[in-house]
């Protein structure tokens, strides 16, 4: 018994209000040592003494509080996420409905009746009814979020909604039971107003937040769970990879993933072991060897002995590393909490003081109370402080440069990307598959008596039957240089090293220059062209036909086109370039030389990544992650902003904060451009917001402000807000793009998202 971690995907969180109130509850819950909400991944870990609470207590606090614990699984998850979805649209055209209806009657009174505040019974029944269906229908779940945050202590958006609703509806029913004079309608019509206002508010927060998860998980290949598992006698069974021990053995065919920690016991293939070294070019693998679980085997059957399974094994090393790193991140405090936090108790306290000043200050001058300007005055407080704009101030600005973002391929999961990106200094980078493209291609081909078309023909068709991926590179670049190639008379594959072939009657040896030496080929005239172009990180294979070395191929991973103009385009913004590679140190400097990178860590592990990226967080920078593997994973999710290559690893995408499509470098400054340009305008909204509040809430207290103004003017703020961030785009042609519907990776969208930024 001791402390437990429990992590669960939560569903119903729409802002940052809702993260801190569950903070607030869990902090407030005896047993419980520390909780961290992340609202971008719609997750709650909570860290507990299980000698004083259970697992079911922790999850019946999310519960009471009103939120959903989501299923682990995937499939189910997604399914969940489009129940609430719907859930959402059906009570918004609900309680919309219920606010088309009372805006009519209330135009039939004034326009056909020609009455302003008398109505007749029948009206005010009827706008009763629509009050208390909207309330309690619609509305329930509000209802029991405000009294579960209210029974705690928490005062939030949910308690001064309902603050504002309650008060509506006892004003109503004053005027319809006890003060004639009372305007009945227009205090149940507040009523309805502002719950629909605020069921507007999530559901436009949750369109957002599933529409995004919903592009993540078009991008999501789900990685098989299952293994070969070979027994004893050979026989084959496939069991869940939770069940293997240390010591079993498992078959892995070529093209799929290793799904254990373990060492070769039979056959050889190549290995791209990317996704947690870093290293681009393939691992020869045979008889020996180590393998890492999430390595791609490429070419050869292999059977492996497990050699670590659970908390031990490579990826839940990874799943540790992104869990903590997510507990140890630090905290982002919205712009509009910085306020909010005094903004709910304060309007709360201003409208029970404005009703007490209107019932008793007029004794002081020999007047009767004035209920009905003091109901008026906490109805209008009320009304004009709730913070409807303000709620949707923020995920406006994201439905925008979301928009924006993903007609330019970049996909904006949280709206914390928004708020930190201007104040990002420090970009971190992955070399493989980030800055570079992640495959080996022929790079350059040096010619020592034969062009090079020559030394490429020669060494594709020695490589024709070669399974090597490096062969591929060689084929593909005879292709691309339009040489022509037949396959060999003879062939014969040496593991580790090259291949040996009779062509047109020629003997052909390509491969490694150790390997050459050894076959007792003369390479001391070209040496200094071979420690040269190693010096750059590029593998060298010799061709030598009948004996003479004919040319050298330089096989690399090539870096992406736009990846030096990215770096500038860094540095321009003030911005701070780095590469933390877990590939050795002479490719990185070769490749940070080339780009304009500076500043250069190799051989990085990936709780090491991380750990660096937390180092300059300690130091009071803001740091921006930028990969596409396994083992970025565990570095995105501790950067303040983790931005992830949508042509990488599923682990990597579901870290990051934001997604680039395809594998584009300069999406990385596109999203810290429509970033900044967004931040932008949520400040603009929410100083609009609260101008409106605060000048609403002063003028409220003198209870000269009918409560059907009061919602005018709130409606007319969140009219000013949605003005100020769509009618720029909307005049300037751009559109408003709210549904991320994004394709999958595929090399038509990497093309796609590259015309479109252009």
């Amino acid at each position: 018994m001791g402390t437990t971690h429990e992590q669960f995907n939560v569903g119903g969180m729409s802002c940052s209000f809702c993260a801190e109130s569950i903070k607030k509850a869990y902090s407030r819950t005896d047993g419980v040592e520390d909780v961290d909400v992340s609202l971008a991944h719609e997750e709650v870990l909570v860290e507990y003494d299980n000698d004083l609470l259970s697992e079911v207590e922790v999850k019946d606090t999310l519960r009471d509080l009103g939120y959903t614990i989501r299923d682990p699984d995937k499939a189910k998850r997604y399914e969940q996420q489009q129940a609430e979805l719907a859930d959402g649209k059906r009570r918004l055209l609900l309680a919309g409905g219920a606010s088309i209806v009372v805006a009519a009657l209330m135009g039939w009174m004034i326009l056909v009746m020609g009455r302003f505040e008398s109505s007749s019974l029948v009206m005010d029944l009827v706008t009763l009814g629509l009050a208390l269906g909207t309330m309690f229908g619609s509305g329930r779940y509000i209802k029991e979020k405000a009294y579960q945050s209210l029974r705690r202590g928490i005062f939030n958006q949910h308690v001064l909604l309902e603050a504002g609703a309650f008060a509506g509806l006892l004003g109503g029913l004053l005027g319809l039971f006890v003060f004639p004079g009372f305007p009945t309608v227009h205090f149940f019509a507040v009523s309805v107003f502002i719950t629909t206002y605020h069921i507007l508010s999530e559901y436009t927060s949750l369109i957002v937040r599933t529409r995004a998860s919903q592009a993540v998980q078009g991008l999501l290949d789900l990685q098989p769970d299952t293994a070969r598992r070979v027994s004893d006698d050979g026989d084959v069974e496939e069991v869940p990879v939770d069940d293997l021990d240390i010591g079993d053995r498992v078959r892995v065919k070529p093209g799929e993933n290793i799904p254990v920690d373990g060492e070769v016991v039979e056959g050889e293939s190549t290995v791209d072991e990317s996704v947690a070294t870093g290293e681009s070019i393939p691992e020869e693998k045979t008889g020996g060897d180590t393998v890492i679980g999430g390595s791609v085997n490429e070419t050869g059957a292999l059977l492996i002995e497990v050699t670590a399974t659970g908390e031990d094994a490579f990826l839940n090393q990874i799943a540790r590393e992104i869990e903590e790193a997510r507990a140890m991140k630090p905290g982002i405090i919205q712009l509009a909490d910085r306020v909010l936090k005094y903004f709910v108790p304060g309007v709360l306290t201003i409208a029970g003081l404005s009703f007490l000043f209107w019932v008793v200050a007029p004794l002081a001058w020999g007047a009767a109370p004035n209920v009905q300007r003091g109901a008026f005055a906490a109805l209008a407080v009320l009304v004009l402080g709730y913070p409807c704009a303000l709620g949707m101030a923020t995920p406006l600005a994201l439905i925008r440069g979301g928009g924006k973002a993903a007609n330019r391929g970049i996909l904006m999961r949280s709206g914390d990307a928004f708020q930190i990106f201007p104040d990002v200094d420090h970009i971190v980078l992955d070399k493989t598959g980030t800055i570079t493209v992640g495959e080996p291609a022929v790079s350059e081909v040096v010619a020592f008596g034969a062009d090079e078309v020559d030394v490429l023909t020669t060494a594709a068709s020695a490589e024709a039957f070669s399974e090597h991926p490096l062969a591929d590179a060689i084929l593909e670049a005879a292709d691309e240089q339009g040489g022509e190639y037949a396959d060999p008379d003879a062939f014969d594959s040496v593991t580790g090293k090259g291949v040996r072939a009779t062509v047109a009657s020629d003997d052909v040896l390509v491969g490694k220059t150790g390997w050459l030496s050894d076959e007792g080929i003369d390479l001391s005239k070209e040496s200094d062209d071979i420690e040269r172009l190693q010096g750059r990180g590029l593998t060298v294979a010799g061709v030598v036909r009948d004996g003479d070395l004919i040319g050298l191929i330089c096989i690399g991973d090539e870096i992406k086109a736009d990846a030096a103009e990215t770096i500038r385009r860094m540095r321009d913004a003030g911005i701070t370039p780095m590469m933390l590679t877990g590939d050795n140190e002479r490719t990185a400097q070769a490749v940070a030389e080339e780009v304009g990178i500076d500043r250069v860590m190799a051989d990085v592990l990936p709780d090491e990544k991380r750990e660096e990226i937390g180092h300059l967080q300690e130091a009071g920078h803001r740091v921006a992650m930028v990969g596409d593997g396994i083992n970025d994973a565990p570095a995105l999710t501790q950067a303040d902003i983790g931005i992830a290559i949508g042509a990488g690893t599923d682990i990597a995408i579901e870290s990051a904060d934001i997604v680039l499509m395809g594998d584009r470098l300069g999406g990385v400054m596109d999203a810290y451009d429509i970033g900044t340009e967004s931040y932008r305008k949520t400040r603009q909204n929410l100083a609009t917001a609260f101008a409106f509040n605060g000048i609403g809430v002063a003028a409220a207290t003198t209870g000269l402000v009918h409560p059907v103004f009061a919602m005018l003017a709130m409606v007319l703020s969140v009219s000013a807000v949605l003005a100020n961030s769509f009618a720029g785009q909307l005049l300037s042609g751009e559109g408003v793009n709210t549904e991320f519907a994004l394709d999958e990776r595929t090399d038509d969208n990497v093309s796609d998202g590259r015309a479109a930024a252009d």
